[in-house]
């Protein structure tokens, strides 16, 4: 009995039991080559779009969306929609395990994940366009009615691009059953999700000044220059989910085919809690995810209210960006020499001493430099560990229940991310309040207890999260490539089947 089909194999057997000659139907390398180009090309635009989702925005409503209403009014207006996001981010991710169970029984001659990437992408854009416009200006017209209907829009943003962002990485265990394997699809992804969350930073600024002086003769923020770059956003969100849509293509395995179904929303519930490794792995990356996005969120305010430098800030573009350009094609060779737990474990260390020279001083640009550097570099290596670790606790549960829960059980990452943007929303807002860094107020206004205020945020609380991860993953986390491996074969011998190629 083999242990578990080879990467080359499954990757390029969309059919697996072959057709009806008994003949396994294998798509040539060029079509391998483009359904491989069009998944990794799907998170370039998700990413972006949830950075301006989850990053910007707050910026945005911080800055210019209440510009024209009177500054004590706007004061607790941006006090409201911060709560109000925090609050419907955190109530929506009890909805993801139904968002996934939903996929997981989705049948069509399509599949089960392509459909949701058509239609995920599709409104969630349309609905991005709508808050950075302040709802087509009503913010300025009636700002009670701005509230209600801004509650209504952004849950329904939320949950479709949740079904976005939970049919794509589902999709990874419908292309292959090898670790390896989904190593390289994971790494796909996160080398494009580099480019696009990252190449938002990088642009956020030039686009928003480019368009307000097109629009307003300044180049100073305006809502023209936000709304363009909602535009932009949204129309990159389209191209992206709908090039997964059309250029993918699924595989029935024989795990897959001969697993039992999902089942219904209670039982998807209950797949998450029997499975104690998913739950190990979601913590640490909870805790992981929420000082990286708290950290990320604030960034702008410490180029603009502590460096005195806001035309730098696309440095914290840039230096991510080349660091996802290295290090993302780098982790499936090294992964096959070097445990992923331990390309994990020296990551976090890496991101503990960036956190370290931020606290020494944050008021200096090159030990700010290094700082990012050793903050972003090891950020791919992490992600994709937590990633795998997720992805292969699907066998884990499967063998513990007997039910396959792809999209449940990739749906906690994404419900993860929803749980760390929320909280980094609620941390964003609050700095920008409680340390001053609103409206017109500049690096000049910023008391040493301002900047106090800030740095607590940004640095050592995310300090402290970095360590709590890394401690849950190192004495809780078991899953690895060895254990995956096992996994496999007694799956195999469960089912009764003598390899995977069969």
């Amino acid at each position: 009995m083999s242990v578990s089909q080879s990467p080359e194999s499954e990757s390029q057997s969309p059919n697996p039991t072959g057709d009806e000659s008994g003949q396994i139907n294998r798509p040539t390398k060029a079509e391998t080559l483009r359904r491989r180009a069009a998944y990794a090309f799907g998170n370039l635009g998700q990413s972006a779009f949830y950075n301006a989702l989850s990053t910007y925005f707050v910026v945005y409503v911080t800055s210019v969306l209440f510009v024209n209403v009177e500054k004590a009014l706007a004061t607790k207006l941006i006090a409201l929609i911060t709560s109000l996001i925090v609050i419907i981010r955190i109530a929506e991710i009890f909805l993801d395990p139904l968002l996934g169970n939903l996929v997981d029984n989705t049948n069509t001659r399509f599949g089960r994940f392509r459909p949701w990437q058509f239609i995920g992408g599709l409104v969630s854009a349309v609905l991005l366009v709508m808050v950075y416009t302040g709802l087509f200006g009503l913010v300025n017209v009636n700002q009670t009615w701005f509230i209600v209907l801004f509650v209504v829009v952004f849950i329904v943003l939320d949950v479709f691009y949740s079904m976005r962002d939970i049919s794509y990485w589902g999709m990874i265990p419908a292309i292959s059953s090898d670790s390896h394997e989904r190593s390289v699809y994971t790494a796909l992804g996160t080398f494009t999700g580099s480019i696009g969350y990252n190449g938002i930073t990088i642009v956020v600024v030039p686009i928003v000044t480019t368009f307000s002086f097109m629009f307003t003769g300044s180049r100073a923020e305006s809502q023209s220059g936000w709304t363009a770059f909602g535009i932009i956003t949204a129309l990159l969100g389209i191209l992206t989910a709908w090039t997964v849509a059309f250029g993918t293509k699924e595989n029935e395995s024989v795990l897959r085919s001969r697993a039992d179904q999902s089942g219904n929303p209670l039982q998807a519930f209950a797949a998450i809690v029997k499975n104690d490794q998913l739950l190990w792995v979601a913590l640490s990356y909870l805790l992981y995810a929420v000082a990286n996005v708290a950290t990320n969120g604030v960034m702008f305010y410490l180029f603009k209210f502590v460096l005195n430098l806001p035309d730098a800030f696309a440095i914290t573009g840039v230096i991510p960006v080349i660091a996802g350009l290295v290090m993302a094609p780098l982790y499936p060779a090294l992964n096959r020499r070097i445990p992923r737990r331990y390309l994990f474990c020296g990551g976090m260390v890496l991101m503990a001493i960036g956190y370290v020279l931020f606290i020494l001083d944050s008021a200096s640009l090159p030990v700010v430099i290094v700082a990012l550097i050793l903050f972003y570099l090891p950020g791919t290596f992490i992600q994709m560990t937590a990633i795998l670790s997720l992805t292969d606790s699907i066998e884990y549960g499967q063998l513990k229940t007997g039910k396959r829960n792809e999209a449940v059980t990739l749906s906690v990452r994404p419900m993860l991310d929803k749980i760390a943007g929320a909280l980094s929303n609620g941390i964003v807002g609050f700095v920008a309040v409680a340390a001053g860094m609103v409206g017109s107020a500049t690096a000049a206004d910023m008391t040493a207890a301002n900047v106090r205020t800030f740095e607590t945020f940004a640095f050592y609380i995310p300090l402290a999260f970095i360590v709590l991860s890394l401690l849950v993953f190192m004495f809780t986390v078991k899953i690895d490539e060895k254990m995956h491996e096992r996994i496999v074969i007694e799956l195999e011998e469960k089912l009764g089947v003598d390899s995977l190629d069969d």
